[in-house]
């Protein structure tokens, strides 16, 4: 039988992927105090990593992990199994308590969060031979992979309506009235910054007896009241949005993830979520240690938020002074449009060159024509390190910055 050799397929499209100069490699980026990175031997300011808060280094997760690590490292199973300890439990009843829910369920990545949720909302009833699914899931445009990823898990049938837009959301669900459906959504979009409208979206799915599912991956830790994410800053409860996630690694400083909502529906996903049942649980010093971090970030004793939003504002102050141009974000997330693969990277390499860390993103992850550099802001940046970086980006991608690049 000659069959198509299945690697060299493989190998091809990471050769024409190369060639059009869309290759992504990972660095070692050795972590340096106050926001710094050592890449290569180099010291960088990082202004693309997601630890918003400066939590990641703080003292009071270190000494927590420390603590708690002396019983030992591995739980040895999943939580379902022997591996669900008390410190899990904890921290499960802390991101409860936090984000005004009943329960919490620990993921150890927000991928498998998001995956293992949908597919147990959307899946747990499904027929076997069913081509069409048995549940509707309508969904931004630009929402995370791993949200997209979960509904053709689950076998749902996806829709997508424009991004941002509740009346697009709501004529998605209108198509299929026939079917139970879920409308999920960002919180903040992890690529441009910005933020759903929350608000409206839960307004479609009560009129329409949709279930309304946030990943805030972005949002938590950074806005609402008690740093509780997008959905508190909108003035939503849990009757609005009845399932919500969470990471534990970006404005946290650890990692993993977590879904929270009514002890039902989190009793039924810890029963049908194939990424929940069957992984080994997180770390129980990593759980120690994103307790801490939840207090801190609950609490902000040290106003860490305060810092973030005058970094923000401070950036984007400046970048209109210097014309460069910004997608309308008031988040940390701030992405530079550059347009082409090629502008972006050359761009992101003379930042680098200046001694700053800023990732091109660039298609797939972004559409075509859509290629960014995507900066974001934490407040452990320095103002004067903020006001460093806008003078090189100024040079880069501001009015005169081709001819720089």
């Amino acid at each position: 039988m000659n069959r198509p050799d299945l690697l060299a397929r493989v190998e091809e499209a990471r050769a024409a992927r190369e060639r059009a100069g869309l290759l992504r490699r990972a660095r070692i980026c050795d972590s340096l105090p106050d926001g710094r990175r050592l890449v290569d031997g180099h010291p960088l300011d990082d202004f693309c990593g997601n630890d918003y808060l400066g939590l990641a280094s703080h003292p009071d997760l270190v000494a927590a992990l420390t603590r708690a690590a002396a019983d030992g490292v591995g739980t040895g199973a999943a939580h379902l199994v022997s591996g669900h300890r008390r410190e899990h439990a904890a921290l499960e009843e802390d991101l409860a308590d936090w984000t005004g829910r009943d329960r919490a369920l620990l993921f150890s990545t927000g991928v498998m969060a998001n995956l293992g949720t949908l597919q147990a909302l959307l899946g747990a009833g499904a027929m076997p031979g069913d081509r069409h699914g048995t549940a509707l899931c309508v969904q931004d445009r630009l929402n995370h992979a791993s949200l997209i990823d979960g509904a053709h898990l689950a076998g749902a049938e996806l829709r997508r309506y424009p991004h941002g837009d509740a009346e697009g959301a709501a004529r998605q669900l209108d198509a299929r009235p026939g079917l139970p459906a879920l409308l999920a959504t960002d919180g903040v979009f992890s690529m441009d910054g910005d933020v759903a409208p929350l608000a409206a979206l839960a307004a479609v799915c009560r009129t329409r007896g949709a279930t309304l599912y946030v990943d805030d991956a972005h949002g938590l830790g950074t806005t609402g009241p008690a740093g509780a994410g997008s959905v508190a800053a909108a003035g939503l409860g849990h009757a609005d949005v009845p399932v919500l996630m969470g990471t534990l690694g970006k404005a946290l400083g650890c990692a993993g993830a977590f879904v929270a909502g009514d002890a039902p529906v989190i009793e039924a996903i810890a029963q049908f979520a194939r990424s929940y049942v069957y992984t080994t649980a997180m770390p129980t010093a990593l759980a120690a240690a994103t307790r801490a971090a939840v207090r801190l970030a609950r609490h902000d004793a040290e106003g860490r938020r305060g810092m973030l939003a005058a970094n923000i504002a401070r950036f984007r102050a400046g970048a209109a002074a210097l014309g460069v141009p910004l997608l309308p974000s008031t988040t940390a997330i701030q992405p530079v449009p550059m347009g082409t693969a090629a502008a972006a990277t050359a761009a992101a390499e003379a930042l680098e060159r200046a001694g700053f860390l800023v990732v091109a993103i660039r298609p797939p992850t972004v559409p075509q024509g859509g290629a960014r550099l995507r900066i974001t802001l934490s407040a452990a940046h320095r103002p004067d390190r903020i006001d460093a970086l806008l003078d090189a980006l100024g040079r880069v991608a501001g009015p005169a910055g081709s001819a720089a690049v």
